[in-house]
């Protein structure tokens, strides 16, 4: 459940990338404050697992910019 989520997310800014290239930024922004604050969290465990437990957000935050990056890129690419 939570990957379809992620996908989704994905998508919603790959689509918003491509239509409104300048608008897709503030809400790319907004998925990376969110990621981010549990990446920190997780970072507080003690240990090892300090250094394991944020891994899935760090992947999870680079795929959403690299799909809202791929539409603004795809945007400029376009012929319109």
């Amino acid at each position: 459940m939570l990957i379809a989520a992620i996908v989704a997310l994905c998508v919603v800014l790959l689509i918003l990338g491509f239509l409104a290239p300048r608008l897709s930024r503030h809400p790319q922004r907004g998925v990376d404050q969110a990621i981010g604050a549990g990446s920190r969290g997780a970072a507080k465990a003690p240990g090892p697992l300090g250094r394991w437990l944020p891994k899935p957000f760090r992947t999870t935050q680079r795929a959403a910019d690299k799909s809202a990056s791929t539409g603004r890129r795809g945007r400029a690419k376009a012929p319109f």
